[in-house]
């Protein structure tokens, strides 16, 4: 099948470079076409260029009129926890009460809470939750979208939230990338003794993810009061034993060493960064670790926000994502955490778009087929209402622009 969209006021997030990622002050740099059409074939894009040249033999089997809208590639988020029981709206009061996130999860909330409720849950209630949130972040744009597990924490229920990830990639047009995080936290049955704990993640868990082919990526939350920097290797390399790439949760609440722990063991990324000093930022220059930044989350804990601009002007490419959960970031809208990283983390509309993009498709190491306008790559797209410039998409961040959504070349509805 043919889709022809004419009439776009602005084609935006042309590449055709075939570069992974976009880095340094290249990153302010976003390329597009005023008075534009695009062409897909099948799940693809085929062409694209000037309305005063539309090709007249395309036989597009169906022609849409984008009516001076902008098209933009889709999200690529990279980094979330959406298959989650329930919700946790009680810690939202205790954060405006003043606990911390270190505090609550010491009570035996944050994600120690979600693990007792998704246990309590079926397969089937799980996927019914986690399909209402994947339609909602396909309408808001998203395109490609990694879910962790890590709400489990026994090896029944991390394969359980695993084995939902896996129905959602079958069923969705979005494309999904599975990560095991069973070293998320240490499990309630394992209260003090960290280290079994770390050999049920090795020994057991591992292997039965390995076994079911249930997973792409291994995790660890490497941070103060969860993993060790010697705990968290032990896992990357007993998961990349499997043929599991590692991703780590790093430097959220203190200087970890996950970051340089990441660039050593050849993590795709490394997320969170909300406390980065210049050793870090120095590990990651020439590494191919993708340092990936989670505004919702420093948004949403009242927490200080990654240093976006020293390490895009030391000349690294960063990521965007949306950190999806139901503790410390429950939204996967891209778009306003695009926008944050304007307001709050100094990175100008056209950085924070490649950053949510580009590179938020390397991070999960698909930028060979997402996170562009690319011919050849699928065909993943937002229409939005005339709008005067790229920018105002960030700008105005809470008006509905976003009116059509486009995965594999089919328009997607709820």
């Amino acid at each position: 099948m043919k889709l022809l969209i004419k009439n776009i006021g602005t084609l935006v997030g042309i590449d055709a470079s075939g570069r992974d990622r976009v880095a340094g002050e290249a990153m302010d740099r976003l390329e597009t076409l005023s008075d534009a059409w695009l062409l897909c074939d099948g799940e693809r894009i085929a062409a694209f260029g000037a309305m005063s040249c539309v090709p007249g033999d395309c036989a597009a089997d169906e022609v849409v009129d984008a009516g001076g809208g902008m098209l933009f590639p889709s999200f690529c988020d990279s980094h979330t926890h959406l298959v989650y029981a329930g919700s946790r709206e009680q810690e939202f009061l205790d954060k405006i009460h003043g606990l911390s996130y270190e505090e609550i999860a010491r009570r035996g909330g944050g994600i120690l809470n979600s693990a007792d409720r998704l246990h309590a849950t079926s397969e089937e209630e799980l996927y019914r939750q986690a399909m209402e949130r994947i339609t909602e972040i396909a309408l808001k744009g998203t395109g490609a979208v990694e879910i962790k597990s890590g709400y489990g924490l026994t090896t029944d229920d991390e394969l359980k939230m695993l084995r939902v990830i896996r129905r959602i990639r079958e069923t969705v047009p979005l494309e999904v990338r599975a990560t095991f995080l069973g070293a998320h936290a240490v499990g309630r049955a394992y209260a003090g003794r960290q280290a079994e704990y770390v050999d049920l993640v090795c020994r057991e868990m591992l292997p039965a993810v390995a076994r079911e082919g249930l997973a792409d990526f291994v995790d660890v939350f490497c941070d103060k009061g969860f993993f060790t920097v010697e705990e968290t290797r032990r896992i990357l390399r007993e998961g990349a034993r499997h043929g599991l790439r590692a991703k780590i949760h790093a430097n959220e609440l203190d200087i970890s060493g996950g970051v340089q722990l990441g660039v050593a063991e050849g993590a795709l990324s490394v997320d969170h960064l909300e406390r980065m000093g210049d050793a870090e930022i120095e590990a990651l220059r020439g590494a191919s670790t993708m340092p990936t930044m989670l505004p919702g989350a420093a948004f949403f804990l009242g927490m200080s926000y990654p240093p976006a601009r020293r390490m895009i002007d030391a000349g690294l490419a960063v990521a965007l994502a949306s950190d999806y959960n139901p503790g410390s970031s429950p939204s996967g809208d891209m778009r306003m955490v695009a926008a944050l990283a304007s307001i709050r983390m100094r990175m100008t509309p056209a950085e924070a778009l490649h950053a949510a993009m580009l590179n938020g498709a390397c991070a999960m190491g698909l930028s060979n087929d997402f996170g562009s306008i690319t011919v050849g790559k699928v065909a993943n797209f937002f229409l939005t209402a005339p709008m005067p410039s790229v920018e105002f998409l960030l700008y105005a961040y809470t008006t509905p622009f976003i009116r059509r959504t486009f995965l594999r070349g089919r328009e997607f509805t709820a």
